[in-house]
This record gives C-alpha cells, sequence and structure tokens, in this order.
C-alpha cells in the first residue's frame, strides 16, 4: 500500500494558495500577468463619449501630435469655436488640446500638411459675406504643438461647391480642385485649380495660385454638395477624380478623369445618376481588386432629411480580373484580359461603370432598404441639424474583417432615428441584395445579435467607423442630436471575436526625406506621421486557408467634403489566412515611371507606414508596426509550460538511458568468457 507523505501534500496546498491569492489581489499589486480586460462580452459595447462633451459635433478625423494615436476636431454649436482632442492612450479617452474661434460660421474642416512641414494645419471652409462662395482659411501648425490662430493664411475663396485636396501635379503637395467665383462667373464651369506653391524660405510665401486645371474634356457644374472623390478607378495605382454635376434641370450626371500625370487628366467616362441619388460611396464592395461605387436613391426626401421609398444601388467596375492561376501570362494573342498577382497596377483603359437597371446587366445590383428594415423603411440621407445640412452617406468599413466592407445605415421610424449595422455576406437563396436563386456578388445582412448598444439609440444624426486606442478592430462612433438626454456623443466598442487578420496602412506625404522633420529652429525633432494626404491607394493579394488567391483595393481618404470623417490611414481586414501577404502594391500621386512599390510577404495585423521618394531611382522608406494583441501573454505561457514539459521529458528519459547504460555495464562485467580459459 502506497502513502503520501505529508511534506509533497503540504507544499502543493502551498502552492495552490499563492497561486490563487495571487489571482484574487488587487490588479495594483497582483503578480498575475494578465491585466484584467476593459471591455468583457462578445458583442457590441457602450464604451461612453470617451472624454468628449457638449453639444458639438466631430468634423475631422487627424493625427495631430503625431504620436499614430487617431485625434478629433469638435466644432461647437455656435459652428465657430473649434476645439482640438487628443487620443490618450493610458486613460483610454480624448485630452481636450486647445480651442480656438473662427470669426464666421464654419462650413467644413481639412485637416492637412498644407506647408509641408511634417505637422497638420487645419483648412477651414467658412461662411462669406459675399453671397455664392466660401471663405478659405488655412490655421499653419506650430513648431511645438497647436495652431497659429494669430496669423491665419487667408486663401482664394471658392463656390459653395466645397473644393477636394489632390495632388495634381505630382510633387505631394496638397493643391484643391474646384470652382472660384470668378469661373463660375464665367460661365464656362472651368475647374480651378489652387495650385500648392508655398516656400517657407521665402521672406512672403503664398499658399495657393489659381490656375485654369488640366483637364481636357467637356467640363460640367459641379454640384452641391457632391461626393467628388480621388480614388483610383482605372486600376493603375494612380488616383483619378470622380465629379458629381448638376444637370440644369433638377438631376445629377457624374465625369470621371484619369490621371495621366504630366499629359493631365483625359474625361474617360459620364453618364446620368438615378433620380432621387444620394451621396456616393467608394469601396471595394465584392473583393475583385477594383474599387465599386454604393449610394441610396429615394423617391421622395422631407425637409427634416428623411428619404421614403429608398433604394441601395451597387455599381460595380468592370475590371480585367485577377488571373485564376499565377502561371498564366494573362495575354493571348498580344491582348491581356487578367492581371498576374504581381501586375496589379497596370491601367485597363476599358474599364466602366455601367448604371443601368436592367435583369442582363450584372454589374449593377438594386434593391430595396424596405427588404432589410420592413419596420423601418424610411432613410436618414440629410443631417438637417446642422447649417447648411450635411449629405448622410453609407459608411463603409470591414467591422468583421472578412475582407469585404460592411455598412453603417441610419434608418427612421417615426421621429426614431436608428443606427444599424449591416454585414456583408455570401450570396445565397433568399439574401438580400443576391438574386432568386441565390447567385450574385455579395449579399447583405442586418446584425441583430448582441448589438443592443446600437438598437436602444433613437437620435442618431451621423455614423462613422474609427479604430479607437489602434488595436485593429472597427469601433463606431455615432454622433447624436441630443434630444433624449444622452449627450451628443457615442462610441461603441467592437468587442465581437473574429478569427481574421487585419492590415493597416498610410502614406505620407513625402514632407521629410529621411523620416525625421525639423522645426525652422532646428530645436525640435519629430516624425511626420500625421501627414498622409488624399489619393494612395493600396492593392494586394492573399490567400486563404483553402488555398483560395484573391485580390483587393482600398483608397486613402478619398472623400473630405461635407464632414465625410474619413480616417487618414486605410484599414482592410484580410479574412482568415494562415500565410503572410503576398504581394501590397502601395500607390501614390508622384509624377515619376513608376509610382508605386511592391511589397512582398507582409505580416498581418500591423500597419505600414510608406515614406515616398519623388527622386527617381531613390529607395522608399518603409516602417512595420506590430501591435500586441491580448493573446501575447497567453503564447507566452504555453511556450513556457511546453518548454518546461518538454525538459522534464527530456530528463526523464535520459535518467532512464543512463540507468539502463550501468545495468548494462553491470552485466558485461560479471559475463565470463569461457573461451578465453
Amino acid at each position: 500500500m502506497y502513502l503520501r507523505r505529508p511534506g509533497r501534500r503540504r507544499n502543493i496546498f502551498l502552492l495552490s494558495s499563492i497561486l490563487i491569492s495571487a489571482y484574487y489581489v488587487s490588479p495594483g499589486f497582483a503578480i498575475w500577468p494578465f491585466p484584467p480586460k476593459r471591455f468583457t462580452g462578445n458583442s457590441l459595447v457602450d464604451a461612453g463619449a470617451l472624454g468628449l462633451s457638449g453639444d458639438g459635433r466631430v468634423v475631422a478625423f487627424g493625427d495631430f501630435d503625431g504620436d499614430q494615436l487617431l485625434d478629433v476636431l469638435v466644432l461647437g454649436s455656435d459652428q465657430q469655436t473649434l476645439s482640438v482632442h487628443h487620443w490618450n492612450h493610458d486613460s483610454f479617452s480624448f485630452v481636450d488640446a486647445g480651442t480656438f474661434k473662427h470669426p464666421s460660421k464654419v462650413y467644413n474642416i481639412v485637416p492637412g500638411d498644407f506647408t509641408h512641414s511634417g505637422k497638420l494645419d487645419i483648412l477651414v471652409m467658412s461662411q462669406s459675406q459675399t453671397n455664392n462662395q466660401l471663405d478659405l482659411t488655412l490655421y499653419p501648425s506650430l513648431p511645438g504643438d497647436g495652431f497659429d490662430v494669430n496669423n491665419p493664411l487667408k486663401l482664394p475663396p471658392s463656390t459653395l461647391s466645397q473644393p477636394i485636396p489632390i495632388d495634381v501635379d505630382g510633387d505631394m503637395k496638397i493643391d484643391l480642385l474646384g470652382l472660384t467665383p470668378s469661373s463660375k462667373d464665367a460661365s464656362n464651369n472651368i475647374f480651378q485649380i489652387w495650385q500648392n506653391t508655398w516656400n517657407a524660405s521665402s521672406p512672403n510665401p503664398v499658399l495657393f495660385d489659381i490656375q485654369d486645371a488640366n483637364f481636357k474634356g467637356q467640363q460640367c457644374t459641379i454640384s452641391n454638395p457632391h461626393s467628388n472623390a480621388v480614388v483610383d478607378l482605372d486600376g493603375d495605382c494612380l488616383a483619378d477624380v470622380f465629379i458629381v454635376c448638376d444637370d440644369g434641370r433638377g438631376g445629377k450626371t457624374y465625369q470621371i478623369w484619369v490621371n495621366a500625370k504630366d499629359e493631365g487628366f483625359s474625361l474617360s467616362q459620364q453618364g446620368n445618376l438615378p433620380a432621387g441619388t444620394q451621396a456616393i460611396s467608394f469601396a471595394d464592395i465584392d473583393r475583385d481588386g477594383t474599387i465599386d461605387m454604393i449610394f441610396s436613391t429615394c423617391q421622395s426626401v422631407s425637409s427634416s432629411g428623411v428619404g421614403d421609398n429608398c433604394y441601395i444601388n451597387i455599381a460595380y467596375n468592370e475590371q480585367l480580373p485577377l488571373c485564376s492561376s499565377s502561371t498564366e501570362s494573362g495575354v493571348k494573342k498580344g491582348v491581356r484580359f487578367c492581371r498576374r498577382p504581381e501586375d496589379l497596377c497596370i491601367a485597363d483603359p476599358n474599364f466602366k461603370y455601367d448604371l443601368t437597371d436592367s435583369p442582363s446587366n450584372s454589374n449593377f445590383v438594386k434593391f430595396p432598404l424596405s427588404s432589410l428594415f420592413p419596420s423601418s423603411p424610411s432613410l436618414l440621407v440629410s443631417d438637417t441639424s446642422f447649417s447648411p445640412s450635411l449629405p448622410v452617406s453609407l459608411k463603409l468599413g470591414d467591422a468583421n474583417l472578412d475582407g469585404f466592407p460592411d455598412l453603417l445605415i441610419i434608418t427612421v421610424s417615426g421621429k426614431d432615428r436608428i443606427p444599424n449595422l449591416v454585414y456583408s455576406v455570401p450570396c445565397a437563396a433568399g439574401v438580400v441584395g443576391c438574386a432568386k436563386d441565390g447567385t450574385g456578388r455579395r449579399g447583405w445582412e442586418v446584425a441583430s445579435k448582441d448589438v443592443s448598444s446600437l438598437q436602444t439609440i433613437k437620435d442618431a444624426r451621423s455614423l462613422s467607423f474609427i479604430d479607437m486606442d489602434e488595436d485593429g478592430t472597427l469601433d463606431i462612433m455615432v454622433q447624436r442630436s441630443g434630444d433624449d438626454g444622452h449627450g451628443h456623443f457615442l462610441f461603441i466598442q467592437n468587442n465581437f471575436y473574429y478569427d481574421a487578420f487585419f492590415l493597416k496602412a498610410i502614406v505620407l506625404n513625402g514632407a521629410c526625406d529621411n523620416g525625421w522633420c525639423y522645426s525652422p529652429n532646428g530645436s525640435e525633432r519629430y516624425h511626420p506621421f500625421g501627414v498622409s494626404y488624399s489619393g494612395a491607394t493600396y492593392k494586394y493579394t492573399v490567400l486563404d486557408t483553402s488555398g483560395h488567391r484573391s485580390a483587393a483595393q482600398v483608397g486613402q481618404l478619398p472623400q473630405t467634403s461635407y464632414h465625410s470623417l474619413q480616417t487618414p490611414y486605410s484599414f482592410f481586414g484580410l479574412g482568415r489566412t494562415n500565410n503572410y501577404i503576398e504581394n501590397l502594391f502601395v500607390g501614390t500621386t508622384i509624377h515619376a515611371p513608376e509610382h508605386y512599390i511592391n511589397m512582398e510577404g507582409v505580416i498581418p495585423n500591423s500597419k505600414v507606414v510608406i515614406l515616398p521618394s519623388a527622386i527617381e531611382g531613390e529607395a522608399w522608406k518603409r516602417e512595420l508596426f506590430l501591435r500586441p494583441g491580448e493573446w501575447i501573454p497567453w503564447v507566452t505561457v504555453t511556450v513556457v509550460v511546453a518548454s518546461m514539459l518538454l525538459a522534464i521529458i527530456v530528463f526523464v528519459l535520459h535518467l532512464n538511458e543512463k540507468r539502463e547504460d550501468e545495468l548494462e555495464r553491470r552485466k558485461i562485467s560479471h559475463h565470463i568468457n569461457f573461451d578465453a580459459l
């Protein structure tokens, strides 16, 4: 009979007590290596206002202090008071970093490095004393922190159609594209360029020089409001221009201008937009490596900005597809019919959008909003709480990291304005957006499980995707009217667990060649991490767990007008993959023979920062930042425990082998060789 020794039992009991005590003591004194989670539950979690207060509204995102954490710019209810709020990682909240007042009513804000200093300036579009025009004012960034509010730069005004930032001449400096009052009065509607001519060393530097845009073709009257965008549409990783126009009869048309670098822009396609078209958004809806269009159309819109009898419309970009096999040449009889994975940035001059609503047109999909929301079939298409009212677009972002962008929509039921998350799902029979037989590109499904934090909101006026604390999940910012007394700001933490990967990327504007910027007196050195610009393009190929290769495309900051609230970086889900990203193409607006680079083997769940160089032959600088996930400590413990177990097994086997060798040696020593006798 075997009896356990009392000393061993006491030792086990003592070790268990120590571990249990270490787990239950307060976090400040615990030796347990895993900090408690800030948010628990596999759901969308109400995170509160995160330090924002008052009755203002967030009008722009930007990394104003260059710490790679997203900050916000808030406009007060008087539409004149501006305040920057920096994100504080330790307190998990926004902290007020300064407030100033603009002398007139503000319509829109565009953060950007207009002075090419490596820090964000603030371009303010505001009410003018002259009718039918916008005053443009720039508040330059200061060498330390904040903005030079005492010496703003007065810029040439524009018409009420808000100009958009664009790099028109390939020097990586931010220009503007729009209409000036003089060009509008001339009745020829010639697009104008606010050419960036800033030279800090000049005694009297001038920021913009007004010029006729180098756009070759019949130009239109830019609509107000509009959905103009700077995004690659023909697939060459070089940003083109999408313009929304007034047709003079109460309808809207569109024009697509293709970028030919030094030769300017040429009119590639134009056509009519469907009746009742609202704001247009751009994304790769079906993950085929091309940028598609998605927008709502409504039969009527009330004075409160509510659209009735609304439809969701998707116009798929018809372009060269990805080759089904990596061994295909992609060319037959001198004609290219597909793109190889290493040739994603080859232009397709025959690309097109076909907005014909016909059963025979598989590249245009239209379905009623009521098929998604039978109980609240009306859609908020205009925010009338702001003056002038703001178009409310369909917000796109990959909330579940499957590689396909999802939707944020505000539906209306009576006086309630309810935010909704709509997932992009594979097509099947009965899925909204798919054919009756279950065929189609993508279907749509309203998120209904564990989303009560969204469904309880009844006064939403604006929705945006935002990655709080840069943890690799797309969260939701809800701006509210405050009618129910719950404040004007609410952040929803996306706390769902997704067995998938993501990638974040940002292309800087080349302000500092060596990756470091210096203040004019040389007293401060800093990274230009906050100075992205409109027009960068990302294309990538990835293999899923079944070995299927797919391509996707993402644009960087394609829209900035009318409070678009798009983040300066690009965020894209990769889906489930067991491999690195095969090819990540990064395109810029530089007018050089090669305006893009191909990065191979990029690690998922990381952030890529690209500093391009306009000098031909000079290598672009690339930095990759990995954010440790919550699973890192568990992996460490698993590795340590596994190593200890393996060491114990090896030690035991070693002892057994040594014992057997000793027994064998003893047997040999007692063996008598009778042949030797």
